[in-house]
């Protein structure tokens, strides 16, 4: 659960500045991509979501899933606060545990420092939004 927690916490803040963000996992196998244009998909190319601009993250059919905030703060469909991401990297959940990091490199490590998978060339704020997929596709 941390760890889904955590991919949670990688993917949403860089949607202006890249053509498309391929999201890698441990073992270098990608495992979906972000658009230009904020859509989210899957490995195979279906989209299972949105990140808009403004902040916030839909899932495949519109329904906002969640918020991300312009200081990190990480939101759910409902306005609570499920975790932040830190300037320095730090991922933590609401109750500001550290439940993981986020290098200069992309790489996202658990709270041990296992690694979880690659995101290179993205804000780290905006790491959490794939992971708003995984997490709610995971608890529908």
């Amino acid at each position: 659960m941390k760890n889904l927690i955590l991919i949670l916490f990688l993917v949403c803040f860089a949607v202006g500045s890249f053509a498309q963000q391929r999201v890698q996992n441990q073992l270098y196998q990608t495992v979906g991509y972000i658009n230009t244009d904020g859509k989210v998909q899957n490995g195979n190319y279906q989209t299972i979501g949105y990140i808009n601009t403004d902040g916030r993250v839909q899932n495949g059919n519109y329904q906002n899933i969640g918020y991300i905030g312009k200081d990190g703060r990480i939101q759910n469909g409902n306005y609570q606060t499920v975790g932040y991401v830190n300037e320095d990297g730090r991922v933590q959940n609401g109750n500001y545990q550290t439940i993981g990091y986020i290098d200069k490199e992309g790489r996202v490590q658990n709270q041990n420092y296992q690694t979880l998978g690659y995101l290179p060339n993205i804000e780290k704020k905006w790491a959490a939004a794939f992971f708003f997929f995984f997490f709610s596709k995971n608890n529908d």
